[in-house]
């Protein structure tokens, strides 16, 4: 019986000691706050791109511009006036079948190349699945997972009930725009 209890602490400990290795973020929105933890082993690639653009405070000021109740909300590559920022170069897409496009994850937006994701993101409204990786062909490739909101996502669940417009070609773009006033990492929830 002690045993066990050793062996199951162990396990926890050891759980909880990888999920605080995890870098974590909190992005301030002009509906409210949002943390997020960032998946580092599971998607290494994508979250040292994603942290790129948050080291350098280029998600600083955007909006999210793709709006869909139901489905997702999408942002990290526009301003206020619809003009699309300038991106590092895209990266490899990490979509494996065990990372899930569920209701809270976040993925990387792309278009129909595989590895074409830069700065876009989307959260999750609800599960997705058939975005997650079920092939290597284009449409079946997925989108990749590399994190998952860990507070907040009623603010994310208000995002989505914003009355939306098409806007410089753009459909679902909100009426009016909902800011993501900034994204920095912070050492652990307690911060």
């Amino acid at each position: 019986m002690l045993r066990a209890f050793v062996i199951a602490t162990f396990v926890l400990a050891a759980h909880f000691a990888s999920a605080a290795e995890n870098p974590v973020v909190e992005m301030q929105t002009s509906k409210g706050r949002v943390v997020i933890e960032l998946w580092a082993e599971q998607a290494p690639v994508t979250v040292e791109n994603f942290l790129r653009y948050v080291d350098g405070e280029l998600y600083d000021g955007l909006i999210f511009h793709r709006v869909i109740p139901g489905f997702m909300v999408q942002g990290g590559g526009f301003d206020q006036d619809m003009v699309e920022i300038s991106t590092f170069d895209a990266i490899k897409n990490e979509a494996k079948p065990t990372l899930k496009n569920d209701r809270g994850t976040l993925a990387m937006a792309r278009t129909g190349v595989v590895d074409s994701a830069t700065s876009q993101f989307f959260i999750n409204l609800v599960n997705n699945d058939y975005l997650n990786q079920r092939g290597t062909s284009p449409r079946d490739f997925g989108y990749a997972v590399f994190a998952e909101v860990i507070e907040g996502m009623e603010v994310i669940d208000e995002i989505a009930t914003v009355p939306t417009v098409t806007r410089r070609g753009h459909q679902d773009v909100p009426m009016e725009p909902v800011v993501i006033e900034s994204i920095r990492r912070i050492e652990s929830q307690a911060d």
